[in-house]
């Protein structure tokens, strides 16, 4: 299979791409309820893979269709690279526990990897209808207009974000992140600290915020993000200012005006 997507080969696949995850979409708006949903640590869980399992049910097979050879990234909380070629990194029910507790923060998102780095996504907001789409060297769109990163250049008026991308991560990226959200809270604005990521990586992509950073490497919370961001004109690295791929420990996606002094405040948190 050839790798290339020339420009027409990705309106087509776009436009399949964005149909499916819509569709999937409807699957879990009708799932939703006001009120929360489960007790006890197990129902809640159990609350959660249902709806994984309910959205992956009407949407794994329409995107390995509408991309012939390409291959399914099984564990949605998984990290690390990849192997080589395409992979659909799907999040069924990016922000599940939200959902599960009635909040309206969430969303489906499919993002096609190549070679360990975004290529094109897909994050659909059933409860709002809102669609968010980027393909590689194709821009940004916010349901079909075009969208920017934020021009701020001073840290100090920056809204930036942070938040855990699972539970029972180890106690280090906890104490990390306690860490970085008092240096942040010192050199920022307002510092936002919630879940999930690509709900704030959307905000940073459209100029609502500055930056989001996180300590983890869960494939599925950031690659939307990550493609969306950049393709709106941001900035997407490691903590070590290398460009961000799969494969990386940690995560930073900010303004260009404001990235170099955020990689300044959080790499040496150790």
């Amino acid at each position: 299979m050839s790798t290339a997507m020339p420009f027409a080969a990705d309106t087509t696949l776009m436009s399949e791409v964005t149909a499916a995850v819509k569709t999937a979409g409807l699957t879990l708006r009708d799932r939703h309820t006001t009120h929360a949903r489960g007790v006890s640590l197990s129902e809640v869980v159990g609350e959660i893979h249902a709806n994984d399992d309910a959205v992956l049910g009407v949407l794994r097979e329409p995107l390995l269709r509408a991309r012939e050879g390409s291959q399914w990234a099984e564990d949605e909380l998984a990290g690390g690279a990849l192997p080589p070629g395409e992979w659909w990194v799907v999040d069924p029910a990016e922000g599940n526990v939200n959902h599960v507790h009635g909040m309206e923060d969430w969303a489906v998102t499919a993002t096609l990897v190549r070679d360990n780095r975004p290529v094109l996504t897909v994050v659909h907001l059933p409860l709002t209808g809102d669609t968010y789409t980027a393909v590689a060297d194709g821009g940004t769109r916010h349901n079909g207009r075009p969208l920017k990163v934020s021009a701020k250049t001073d840290m100090g008026a920056a809204l930036i974000g942070t938040g855990q991308a699972k539970p029972g991560e180890g106690e280090r990226t906890f104490r990390r992140i306690g860490d970085s959200v008092t240096a942040m809270l010192i050199n920022g604005l307002v510092v936002r600290v919630s879940v999930p990521a690509t709900t704030q990586l959307i905000h940073v992509a459209a100029g609502r915020m500055d930056a989001f950073w996180q300590f983890s490497d869960v494939r599925s919370g950031l690659v939307a993000g990550a493609l969306l961001v950049s393709e709106a004109g941001g900035t997407v690295t490691d903590l070590a200012g290398e460009a961000w791929n799969t494969g990386s420990r940690d995560f930073l996606a900010a303004a260009p005006g404001i990235h170099t002094a955020a990689l300044k405040i959080l790499s040496p948190i150790v």
